[in-house]
């Protein structure tokens, strides 16, 4: 059983490449494998030792580590940090815990706090990703003079004619590709995704024995990180107190229907929970006014979006990132990606015409795009803001 190999370049190197593309032999191959404590980046690591490269481990602390301890299902806390270390050892590897709990914090939990005080549905992992593991993170293995930087990702990173590119897993019920959008032409040039290639996640977990890690068969990671048991609402009254005062349930009228006890918990699509039934036909979350501290409720039809503003676009494809690119386009981590067209609005602002219009998009989540035929990334945005179509 191997890991994926990058697609390589056919021109003739002065010597043979190894797994990672390098013209050296593992041995004189420093990768830095940032390990969460989870079965993917353990089985990364381990394999990569095996091959005989220089492995070096790093795990992120990235909030409280005390508060950490008695929570399980999510990634980065203090059990992990443990499994981790306990990985490296058996196979015998250096590992370092690396304290980014303020790089975090600011970078990624202030504003996932803000943006649902605006009315907007955040995707953490995408900032963490971006801001924190593909920047610092990977500053730092390069001050270990690394030769590149691995992680469990399911993703696959080819070697293209003009450079590195971005492609889906090759098992697409574990394609990441959603949350690594924002990774630049840059930082891909560095990264490697050794999982991406694998057929299914009973392969990792095959591997995992197989190399005697006591983590192989550890659940996967479920929550964001820093929110206990799913309750966002908890973490954001407690980071932003007052942020969920309460107001009114309005139609598309303007009319009350009802109360609610703060918008921070209402999302776009939402349907059970806004305690005013009997009115008729069932009502959905069509959109959210923080500021009068209003949840506008309609029709399921209202929901229906067809044009979709993007910001802080980041363009991935080989030709310029201008006039209008025909695309597959994915809203939710959750949806396949859907035929649309992206134009340029400015040079890191788009907008995606769906061609089937879809339900339940919503600002602060990331819309990404891919090439119409094969498996390439070819960046992303996030919504701004929704309009009907």
């Amino acid at each position: 059983m191997t890991l994926s190999t990058p697609t390589l370049p056919t021109q003739a190197q002065d010597a043979p490449l190894n797994s990672l593309g390098f013209a050296k032999p593992p041995s004189q191959t420093r990768v830095v494998v940032a390990m969460s404590g989870g079965v993917d980046s353990s089985v990364v690591a381990a394999h990569l030792a095996a091959e005989g490269y220089d492995v070096i481990g790093v795990t992120l602390q990235l909030y409280d580590h005390g508060a950490a301890l008695a929570k399980k299902g999510a990634c980065c806390a203090g059990q992990d940090i443990h499994d981790a270390r306990r990985v490296a050892e058996r196979i015998g590897f250096p590992h370092y815990v690396l304290d980014y709990e303020n790089k975090f914090r600011e970078s990624v939990i202030e504003e996932f706090a803000d943006a649902y005080l605006a009315g907007a549905t955040p995707v953490p992992c995408i900032r963490c990703n971006e801001r924190v593991k593909f920047r610092d993170l990977l500053e730092t293995a390069r001050d270990l003079d690394a030769d590149c930087m691995a992680t469990g990702h399911y993703i696959r990173r080819n070697q293209g004619d003009r450079g590195a590119e971005l492609h889906m897993a090759a098992d697409a019920n574990r394609d990441q590709s959603y949350f690594l959008f924002s990774t630049t032409r840059e930082q891909l040039e560095f990264l490697r995704f050794p999982l991406g290639g694998l057929a299914s996640k009973a392969e990792t977990r095959a591997m995992a024995a197989e190399y005697g890690l006591a983590i192989a068969d550890k659940p996967d990671s479920q929550d964001i990180c820093f929110v206990p048991n799913g309750d966002y609402a908890s973490v954001i009254e407690k980071l932003r107190p007052g942020a969920a005062d309460p107001g009114d349930i309005v139609d598309l009228e303007g009319k009350v229907l009802g109360q609610h006890r703060g918008v921070i918990h209402y999302t776009i699509g939402q349907r059970r929970g806004l305690g005013i039934g009997g009115l008729g036909d069932p009502l959905y979350v069509v959109k959210l006014d923080p500021e009068a501290r209003h949840v506008i409720v309609g029709p399921k039809e209202a929901l229906r979006t067809k044009i979709v503003p993007v910001t802080e676009v980041n363009w991935l494809g080989d030709t310029p990132f201008e006039g209008e690119i025909l695309i597959n386009a994915r809203i939710r981590s959750t949806r396949p990606p859907k035929p649309a067209i992206l134009r340029a609005t400015g040079p890191n602002r788009g907008e995606i015409e769906l061609l089937d219009p879809e339900e339940g998009v919503s600002p602060g989540q990331a819309c990404v795009f891919y090439a119409q035929e094969g498996t390439r990334v070819l960046g992303g945005g996030w919504i701004s803001h929704r309009r009907g179509g």
